[in-house]
């Protein structure tokens, strides 16, 4: 059975290239390649795979995908920033505490089913009812009730874990 070092050595290139094909950029490959093998090595699974590359490449996609929406997420953020005058902008040491809160707030809320985040975002967001939001996703108030709840115990265990 190989170890976190034998796969390293035998799949860490391959993994590099087969990253920079998907994030166009050789720093960020060579980042996420580092934090697949960080995740690899926190699986007790990893002894039992019998194709490691799909497996590598998984881990490997999970993340370029969290890395994507965390961009993503940034860029809304100065967009937002760049209606105001720099005058009142923040520092940049809160803003970097800012987009890191709003990296962690987006992870939790991807860790969500769609219609639960959906109606979570609708209700703390937008403000909207029970009512309304049961109305908009097609389902009863008690569902979205218990979605909401679901998405605030999320948060609430993710505010702690963290």
């Amino acid at each position: 059975m190989p170890d976190v070092a034998d796969l390293y050595r035998s799949h860490h290139s391959w993994l590099v290239a087969w990253l920079l094909g998907r994030v166009r950029c050789r720093e960020s490959a060579a980042d996420l390649a580092q934090d697949t093998f960080v995740r690899l090595i926190g699986r007790p699974d990893y002894l039992q795979v019998n194709n490691p590359r799909a497996y590598l490449a998984t881990i490997a996609r999970g993340l370029a995908v969290d890395l994507a929406r965390r961009h993503a997420v940034e860029q809304a953020y100065l967009d937002v920033l760049s209606q105001f005058p720099a005058s009142v902008a923040p520092p940049e040491e809160e803003r970097l505490d800012f987009l890191q809160c709003l990296s962690r707030i987006d992870r939790v809320l991807h860790e969500l089913p769609p219609r639960t985040r959906r109606a979570f975002v609708l209700s703390r967001l937008e403000g909207r009812t029970h009512r309304e939001i049961a109305t908009t996703l097609q389902v009863s108030i008690s569902t979205i009730e218990k979605d909401i709840a679901k998405a605030l115990r999320c948060c609430y265990h993710a505010r702690h874990r963290d």
